[in-house]
């Protein structure tokens, strides 16, 4: 188990403060949201209820977000969320372009919940995503092509990106809570949930308990990123986090096997089990964090790929779902034919077909809006980022059951 060596403090560190890790892209950091990335999809794909046991994708997410939040936050705050909303909304609202115009087309609008004004108000949603943006329900899909009740999985992630930017927004208070009361802050999330989970706490509505079990859920997760780059986390006797977070894991588990955790109601329907094996989780893996700023030897031939997915993150994880969906639906058609049904059904019902059909169009997705990132990010765009934009090193860079639940991923 490595850790990266302490900098020497620069003259204005403050006393006490451990100094920030270097400038530059952690290729740990880059290889954890890869994986993150590639377990959501198969997660969706698959529904199998012990993935988020083995690999707690989102929680990792948002801590490598609050990690890269805490770090930006050396500059003026309105600067910094200016930049974060600047480079998370475009790609939103590409993929509403697409998505609210196909639910137009197939008879979606004021009249279908029979109240126009909040109908045109709620699409402001799509703009500003504060709350989850609106979907049709219950449509019919194209034939052959995508399935029905496809704008559901369109809009199934949107969960992420409000969260996100709530974080965001919140993130400059959080940091100097968590700089003033390191141990109460922490732990504030995962407090609130329990007090959700016990009833001590209800609000009326959907739109704000919504939110607020989503930062109770993985709030922890994003604090635990800002004390990792803070070096809160490196302040602690080594032996802490070893010896805590799996008696936190097992808390978790315990509670998720006392409530019929299965398939079906996996720790994405159970937010304070989710909260505490995906608090304790990423606390072992930001304490191992070896801080890569080169990649190791055995992950050279996989460098390209990770730093695509890095690259074309939040168009992959916003295009999933839908990606899924025409998969399934395209593959679906292979049990038309009498002779593949008969002989080799156990392909058909397979689902690893249907995870690279998902990848291929995945793929065709980064090719048609992944430049919304770039333009985001004000960088030349570039239609198959696998290799590092010019000065990337030396700056450091940005950061079937198919379903998902209210806080899952």
């Amino acid at each position: 188990m490595t850790t990266a060596p302490a900098a020497e403090a620069p003259p204005n560190t403050p006393k006490g403060q451990a100094p920030s890790p270097k400038p530059g892209r952690d290729r740990y950091f880059d290889l954890l949201r890869a994986l993150a990335l590639f377990r959501v999809v198969l997660y969706h794909l698959t529904g199998w209820a012990w993935l988020p046991l083995v690999f707690p994708s989102m929680g990792v997410m948002f801590a490598l977000a609050g990690n890269l939040m805490a770090r930006s936050l050396k500059r003026p705050p309105v600067q910094v969320i200016r930049g974060r909303m600047r480079r998370l909304l475009p790609p939103l609202w590409l993929l509403g372009v697409v998505g609210v115009t196909g639910m137009v087309l197939q008879g979606w609008g004021p009249d279908a919940d029979g109240h126009p004004g909040w109908w045109w108000l709620h699409l402001a949603f799509w703009i500003v995503p504060f709350s989850d943006p609106p979907y049709a329900e219950g449509l019919p899909g194209v034939p052959g092509v995508i399935g029905e009740n496809w704008a559901a999985d369109l809009a199934g992630p949107l969960w992420y990106i409000r969260a996100y930017l709530w974080y965001v927004l919140l993130s400059p208070l959080l940091l100097k809570a968590l700089r003033a009361l390191p141990v109460l802050t922490l732990s504030a999330p995962i407090v609130l949930a329990v007090a959700f989970e016990q009833g001590w706490l209800t609000l009326p509505g959907e739109r704000i308990p919504s939110a607020l079990t989503d930062f109770s859920t993985f709030g922890a997760c994003w604090i635990l990123g800002m004390a990792h780059q803070e070096g809160i986390l490196r302040r602690l006797p080594r032996y802490i986090v070893p010896s805590v977070a799996p008696v936190i894991a097992l808390a978790g588990l315990w509670y998720a096997l006392h409530h019929d955790f299965g398939t079906g109601n996996d720790l994405d329907s159970m937010p304070l089990a989710q909260a505490l094996w995906s608090f304790a989780t990423v606390a072992l893996l930001l304490h191992v964090s070896p801080s890569w700023s080169d990649w190791p030897r055995r992950l050279r031939p996989f460098a390209g790929t990770i730093t695509l997915l890095n690259s074309r993150a939040v168009t992959i994880y916003l295009w999933h779902n839908v990606c899924i969906l025409i998969a399934a639906t395209l593959w679906d058609h292979l049990w038309a034919f009498p002779l593949l049904e008969q002989n080799v059904p156990g392909l058909l019902e397979s689902p690893w077909p249907v995870l690279a059909l998902t990848w291929l169009l995945i793929g065709a997705c980064i090719l048609a809006f992944g430049w919304a990132e770039d333009l985001a990010a004000k960088q030349k765009p570039r239609l198959w980022p696998s290799g590092e934009p010019r000065g990337e090193g030396r700056r450091g860079g940005r950061h079937g059951e198919r379903r998902r639940t209210a806080t899952g991923g």
